[in-house]
């Protein structure tokens, strides 16, 4: 069995003013990617890293495997249209033992902690389909421009990544997604969908997902403090 990351890296972030996609813009000089790698390249625990990226790109990311001495990446790969056909793609890339964990993690959020990794995968290892979460902490309201409902915070997270997977579960979400045409946010809904329970790990605030161009100044902060 093998803990192997899918880290899909061929979205745009339209919401992210940059002339390049987010993941490639640097904190600190250094690439954010390069922050997500090295994340997954220090744990004993990670066994691979396989990228699914635009095709323009691929030199890009070779050479930053180089220079930073990432050796868990695997391969590189073309990423598909929407997140789920770039991951799907990850799953399809090499053959893949049915025990295996597939961990899926965003390429702009670079500030997973070891410890929540580790955790994350001890309880994977148990319960097969998890998701990392934070639970509500403010008052939540629904509505368009006036307030029509306000809701049960207690059964409310905010959903993070990794998200690990037995690759049997993950696959088959995925393969019961193209027959119904379903498309998902994420793979935690995918695994929900086929009919498989995803348990819940808490995570951290500080495991967040850089958006928009404020957010790196965040990250840069916190990175000087973890440094």
């Amino acid at each position: 069995m093998s803990n192997i990351v899918i880290i899909p890296s061929a979205g745009s972030g339209s919401r992210f003013n940059s002339p390049i996609p987010k993941q490639y813009v640097k904190v600190l000089g250094k690439e954010l990617i390069v922050y997500t790698f090295e994340i997954f390249q220090n744990c004993n625990e990670i066994d691979e890293i396989i990228i699914p990226a635009e095709k323009k790109y691929f030199e890009f990311l070779l050479s930053l495997k180089e220079k930073y001495n990432i050796t868990k990446i695997s391969k590189i790969i073309e990423g598909g249209k929407e997140r789920q056909n770039s991951v799907y793609n990850g799953l399809t890339s090499k053959k893949f033992h049915d025990e295996d964990l597939i961990l899926v993690h965003d390429a702009a959020r670079p500030l997973l902690s070891q410890s929540l990794l580790k955790n994350s995968l001890k309880v994977a290892e148990k319960f097969d389909s998890i998701v990392i979460a934070i639970r509500a902490r403010d008052t939540l309201i629904s509505g368009n421009e006036i307030v029509e409902n306000y809701e049960d915070r207690s059964k409310i997270y905010y959903a993070q990544t990794p998200q690990i997977f037995r690759f049997k579960i993950l696959i088959k979400a995925f393969n019961i997604a193209i027959k119904q045409n379903f498309m998902a946010t994420d793979e935690s809904m995918l695994v929900k969908n086929a009919g498989f329970d995803v348990k819940i790990v808490n995570g951290e605030f500080t495991n967040f997902k850089v958006t928009e161009n404020n957010d790196l100044d965040l990250v840069e902060k916190l990175i000087k403090n973890f440094s």
